[in-house]
């Protein structure tokens, strides 16, 4: 038996996935750590797929539908046997020095998970995401798009970007995996910022390198799927008195949404949200009520992750300059009183 460490990198499989093939090849050329791929079949069209399930060190999961992304890691996550667990996208391309390097940061105890430095694959110069951005009002978006990375040390960040994150095992278990209900999108950030509050660090690091082939695509069901994600999010993290204090930022953010909604196209997506959110209150309570107990940090303190400016070149709400001058002085003004 190998005495690296052992790492389960689990990566979805869905549709026809065009770079699946590098993903997990490049994976198992990880030097320093011993890897093991479990590769979840959600509805995979990629030809290779046959191929790659019969490689040393892959393991098979999944029914070849997709249940989604939150589901489909969960799904990998029971099968994987590593102490630690990476999640890996079918699209993204890790060095060899990547996987080992983030265990590493792990060696820290105070580290819960440990992201690493996603670079653009058709621009790999440039940052996909060297963490994410988390907004008091719920609200993420990748941080350093399209920037170059100068950073020499590893840095704390409010998310880590789900497209390549490691974590140990038995955190994973502790979180007890995604919530399956977001089915893709802000469930990444719903386990960082449960991370800070369990007293522990995200951290992102700058020489564990993936490559991307990362796309912002603005179709409408994406938006469902990232405005109620994120409903979900703060209503079951947010503490009460967040919440209340919050209560009149997060109704006009409600308002600016639904205009950036009508002007893009998007408004019926946007109202089929709420809907959901009705239909799954139950859910949602219950959750809370589970999130709520887990916390061990004070909402004072965890949320200084968190930023109170709009700063993405991804969604650009109207008024944004406005509503940042005025959510920063509001959010200066009450947050002593969290």
């Amino acid at each position: 038996m190998s005495d690296l460490p052992r790492v389960s990198a689990v990566v979805l499989a869905w549709r026809t996935e065009p770079l699946l093939r590098r993903c997990v090849e490049a994976l198992l050329a990880s030097v320093k750590v011993d890897v093991e791929v479990v590769l979840v079949d959600n509805g995979c069209t990629n030809p290779d797929l046959p191929y790659l399930s019969a490689l040393p060190g892959v393991v098979v999961a999944g029914t070849g539908e997709n249940v989604g992304f939150s589901a489909g890691c969960n799904i990998g996550g029971a099968a994987a046997t590593g102490e630690y667990l990476a999640l890996v996208n079918g699209d993204a391309i890790v060095e060899p020095t990547a996987l080992a390097r983030l265990v590493e940061e792990l060696d820290d105890p105070t580290v819960g998970i440990a992201a690493g430095a996603v670079r653009l694959a058709d621009e790999p110069d440039l940052l996909n995401s060297l963490g994410n951005e988390i907004h008091v009002l719920g609200v993420s978006w990748v941080g350093g798009f399209r920037e170059r990375d100068t950073r020499t040390e590893p840095t704390e960040t409010a998310g880590a970007m789900g497209a390549f994150v490691v974590m140990r095992r038995a955190h994973w278990e502790r979180l007890g995996g995604f919530d399956p209900l977001y089915f893709a999108y802000v469930e990444d950030a719903e386990i960082s910022i449960r991370t800070w509050r369990m007293g522990l660090r995200v951290v992102n690091v700058p020489d564990a390198v993936a490559l991307h082939g990362y796309e912002f695509s603005k179709v409408s069901f994406k938006f469902y799927l990232i405005e109620k994600n994120r409903l979900m999010f703060v209503t079951t993290v947010w503490g009460g008195r967040a919440l209340l204090l919050l209560g009149a930022p997060l109704v006009a953010l409600e308002g600016v949404m639904m205009l950036l909604a009508l002007k893009e196209g998007w408004l019926r997506d946007k109202l089929r949200g709420y809907g959901w959110l009705w239909k799954h209150r139950a859910h949602i309570r219950a959750r809370r009520r589970t999130l709520q107990a887990e916390r061990r940090v004070p909402d004072r303190e965890w949320m200084r992750v968190l930023t109170d400016r709009f700063d993405t070149p991804l969604i650009n709400p109207p008024g944004v300059s406005v509503l940042n001058a005025v959510m920063s002085g509001y959010w200066r003004l009450v947050r002593r009183w969290i």
